[in-house]
């Protein structure tokens, strides 16, 4: 039988069909034709409506039997559970009337979608300025989920509304020729045709009178009525159903069932283990015994870059270095490539040092490899593990190839950042690869390599810490400033992310750790057999996967590779 006709096959590729009516802008990434101009469906009926259709798939899944299928439709069949789950448990518990909403929130979303827009002609033009203008009913649909969670009760911390108030207005800031919704009109290489002029003057008539005074009264409502009895205290467990919610929260960004104890537990103990090899770091660098000192050293000015366009540059170079290693690591390289870009300083205070945008899947635009305009915010000795993670081989990389695996669901093919411990878990792991690629040689590098890693470790303890046991936000504070040489400025934004985004910061060391321990298991087992190369494309081939699904991949590839060198 043709395993397009199969059961599991016509299931998932309904399910991908659904995920791309449900969200849009999944769909216009991946290059899907999409009927309508919609970006966002975020409306009361539209999660009632995806929670019956996922009841329905669930107990169609549920019919098809995962102990008689073959390794990848096992792997599907798992995935489509773990998926049509997390939506049924998020609906359970209402988390639609309390979204996140800081920093991946409706400005940085719509943001991206700009900034991944290309006007290659009228149609496409048409097309943009008609999905810019559906952007204010989806802001409405916004505002009365939070005001029915509001009604049940929940109340934001005061902390979060005002990132998610303060973020909305820094994207508005400057004039609208300059603002990422008018982009994809100054990048156009057909800008001087009179009708894309025309779509052009139509934008940015609507984002003056209608987008912007809508971003305006969003940001006004987040700080005026849903700010009536806000929460000086931070934990997400602090609200109704709160320590269900976190626990769904881990489950899904972890992609195990590791529970938030455990995690910090696992925190602590990588903590104490990274400490201990940053010493010998500091050691090595003349700082023995005084690892303190060492962070005192690096956070000198003699590591900041004097400017914001010296920085993009050492970025650039440096990208460009890493990407001559690639070859001896990977035996499949993307067909797309990616630029570096800076944010404005407005942008860059509420966001990390850097930050990967995915190219869109039909090869329209490059991959973005965004840093901080703030050099005080991203010292040289963090530059190697940013752009091995953010660029190639890290986010960049990874996700390009993934859209290239035709020989996947579309669902794993271009969904594979719902899968986050996954995703960043490879992009940590890249941090590391650069040691491989014989691209850390000073000590600072070393170093930075490991703050870089106990940054993700502290995660774990400060994360679950907030959520899970109640740590106010200065304690957090002052716990990341015992282990890391960055400036108060940049643990507070680190601080503040995490109280906004319960459980995501959860994904990085654990998938880190395992991608490692795949690794050291394929060496071992395969000994001299071992090619990084074949490792790295078969890691990758996997597509975007729970933790799990991914051991059970490579352990069948071990066991294959095993048997086939026996014969």
């Amino acid at each position: 039988m043709n395993s397009s006709a199969t059961p599991l096959a016509d299931l998932a590729a309904r399910y991908w069909h659904f995920l791309c009516y449900e969200m849009p802008l999944t769909a216009i990434q991946a290059g899907e034709p999409v009927s309508d101009p919609v970006l966002f469906r975020e409306s009361e009926t539209d999660h009632s409506r995806r929670c019956r259709k996922a009841e329905a798939f669930l107990t169609e899944l549920k019919g098809i039997d995962l102990i008689s299928l073959h390794t990848q439709d096992r792997a599907t069949h798992q995935l489509l559970r773990f998926e049509i789950e997390n939506i049924l448990s998020f609906y359970t518990l209402a988390a639609h009337h309390r979204p996140s909403l800081f920093p991946n929130g409706p400005a940085l979303l719509t943001s991206h979608f700009a900034n991944t827009s290309s006007i290659a002609d009228n149609d496409s033009a048409q097309r943009f300025v008609d999905r810019l203008a559906t952007v204010p009913a989806y802001l409405n649909d916004l505002r009365e989920s939070l005001q029915a969670g509001y009604e049940e009760g929940h109340r934001y911390p005061k902390l979060v509304l005002d990132c998610a108030a303060g973020s909305i207005r820094a994207a508005l800031a400057g004039p609208v020729e300059t603002l990422p919704w008018a982009g994809p009109f100054k990048r156009s290489v057909v800008s001087g045709r009179d009708s894309i002029r025309r779509s052009h003057e139509r934008t940015l008539a609507l984002m003056r009178n209608e987008l912007l005074p809508a971003y305006e009264a969003f940001a006004g409502f987040l700080q005026g009525p849903l700010a009536v009895g806000a929460r000086d205290s931070v934990a997400c467990s602090e609200a109704p159903l709160g320590q269900q919610l976190y626990s769904v929260l881990a489950r899904s960004f972890t992609t195990t069932d590791l529970q938030p104890q455990a995690i910090h537990k696992l925190g602590l103990e990588e903590v104490d283990r990274l400490e201990d090899e940053m010493a010998v770091v500091a050691a090595n660098a003349g700082y023995h015994g005084d690892l303190a000192g060492y962070r005192q050293f690096l956070a000198s000015n003699a590591f900041i870059a004097p400017s914001k366009d010296v920085l993009r540059e050492q970025i650039e170079i440096l990208s460009k270095r890493i990407d001559k290693c690639i070859p001896a690591f990977f035996g499949r390289i993307p067909r797309i490539t990616y630029g570096v870009e800076s944010w404005t300083e407005t942008v860059a205070e509420r966001m990390p040092p850097a930050y990967a945008q995915v190219n869109p899947a039909d090869g329209t635009a490059p991959g973005i490899y965004w840093i901080t305009s703030l050099p005080g915010r991203f010292p040289n000795y963090l530059h190697l593990p940013f752009t091995l993670h953010e660029a190639w081989p890290g986010h960049l990389m990874h996700i390009a190839l993934m859209q290239e695996l035709e020989n996947l669901p579309a669902f794993r093919r271009y969904g594979g950042t719902r899968y986050t411990a996954c995703i960043e878990g490879w992009a940590l792991y890249c941090e590391g690869l650069g040691v491989d690629m014989g691209l850390y040689q000073a000590p600072h590098q070393h170093y930075g390599r490991l703050e870089g890693e106990i940054w993700r470790a502290i995660r774990l303890v400060v994360d679950t810490g907030i959520h899970w046991q109640g740590w106010d936000r200065e304690r957090a504070i002052a716990y990341m400033t015992q282990y890391l040489a960055q400036p108060r400025a940049t643990i507070e934004a680190e601080v503040d992310r995490y109280v906004c985004w319960p459980g995501q910061a959860l994904a990085y060391q654990i998938g880190n750790l395992k991608f490692r321990d795949l690794r050291r298991r394929a060496e071992l087992r395969l000994a001299d057999r071992f090619n990084i190369r074949t490792f790295h494309d078969m890691l990758i081939s996997a597509g975007g996967v729970t933790l799990p699904v991914l051991d059970a991949l490579m352990e069948e590839w071990m066991n294959y590779q095993t048997q086939t060198k026996i014969k």
